[in-house]
């Protein structure tokens, strides 16, 4: 059973915004929208809060866990791609989007040394900032955060669980109608909403049964937004760089498979998951799978080229992490098996790779799935 969560009065503050938004918006705010308040509110948002979010164990105050909380070894492993992909592209930038904690800022900083003179971090939160300039504090010298990208950037981006986070919108098929799903207000708190709409999914659904879905506007919008600062770079006659994204998601047709007709938007909350955004608004993550050709697809038509995509685990095990291991204590085995055992992080997490000209990165040479996308 999931734990019971205690009013806040950060809580009555975030509801009113999202009440005032619904009233501004004629009465029904779409997904995406409420989302990004629930999430990203200054102040009040999930992500915007002082509360932990990242830890082992719901004793920490944590709500998840991520890959390189788990395990140090997910940074050192990422750091020897990362490596690859700074000599390859000539460049001393990491820039890294969405860090959490810091904790793979700081893994990555600790495997790369020298060859890293900058690592700049893309976070919009100020408490997650104070928690990373903490956990930074002996890298202070080759650290730093921005709000917005450059029109130019080189290097190489990372973003760990980046991409699932971002707002989506929810398709609803009833009686074989397409609607979109948005909030309202009601007497007794807020609720949802369908309005007949022209969207659809990137591919048909088979069957005539009700379904529910995301699409992902804002995480194709991000990757053209990478795309267009790495290409910059190159036209100015700079290196530009390579991108890799990792998360859980699947290619399109297993996204939009029949059989997942309850969409995948997910909610996170001292280690316990729920389906409804709509409870206790502000105090738990929300979060939906990637669509990892969409991701592929609109960074193709922007201009980058895919480098690869595989399981976490096959890029991990690219990258040398089963060697790494191998000299660890039993303890730190354990938590590293978890980054690629199938039914823990290995399969459900993918790695995307994008980069400004077509090249072999270390960790898709062995079980590449890119023909999958």
């Amino acid at each position: 059973m999931n734990p019971t969560l205690s009013p806040d009065p950060a809580d009555s503050a975030l509801l009113a915004r999202i009440h005032q938004e619904i009233a501004q918006a004629g009465g029904w705010l779409p997904f995406d929208r409420f989302m990004a308040l629930a999430l990203y509110t200054p102040g009040l948002g999930y992500y915007a809060h002082t509360g932990r979010k990242f830890g082992h164990m719901p004793t920490s105050g944590s709500d998840f866990v991520t890959a390189p909380e788990l395990s140090p070894a997910f940074g050192r492993a990422l750091a020897r791609q990362v490596a690859q992909a700074l000599a390859h592209s000539g460049t001393h930038t990491v820039w890294e989007f969405g860090p959490g904690s810091g904790a793979l800022a700081r893994q990555l900083l600790e495997a790369l040394g020298d060859r890293v003179r900058e690592y700049v971090l893309v976070d919009l939160s100020g408490s997650l900032r104070a928690r990373q300039r903490e956990t930074l504090a002996p890298y202070a010298d080759r650290v730093r955060w921005v709000d917005a990208l450059p029109e130019r950037m080189s290097g190489v981006v990372v973003g760990n669980e980046v991409l699932d986070a971002m707002p989506v919108r929810l398709l609803q098929r009833t009686a074989g109608q397409w609607h979109e799903r948005g909030v309202v207000a009601t007497p007794e708190g807020l609720a949802w909403q369908d309005r007949p709409s022209a969207e659809r999914p990137p591919i048909a659904v088979d069957g005539a049964h009700d379904y529910l879905t995301e699409i992902h506007p804002q995480a194709e919008a991000f990757v053209r937004t990478l795309a267009r600062g790495l290409l910059a770079d190159v036209q100015a006659g700079g290196a530009g760089g390579s991108v890799f994204l990792i998360d859980y998601g699947f290619p399109e047709q297993e996204y939009y498979h029949p059989q997942r007709h309850g969409g995948t938007v997910m909610c996170h909350h001292a280690h316990h998951s729920d389906p409804d955004p709509l409870h206790a608004v502000g105090e738990k993550d929300i979060t939906a799978h990637v669509n990892f050709t969409a991701v592929a697809l609109a960074a193709q038509e922007a201009g980058l080229e895919v480098l690869g995509y595989t399981s976490q685990a096959r890029f991990l095990m690219n990258c040398g992490l089963l060697e790494d291991l191998s000299q660890a204590d039993l303890v730190e085995r354990a938590r590293g098996q978890k980054l690629i055992l199938e039914h823990e992080m290995g399969e459900l997490f993918k790695v995307i790779g994008l980069g400004t000209g077509a090249w072999e990165p270390l960790g898709f040479t062995q079980g590449d799935r890119s023909h999958r996308l």
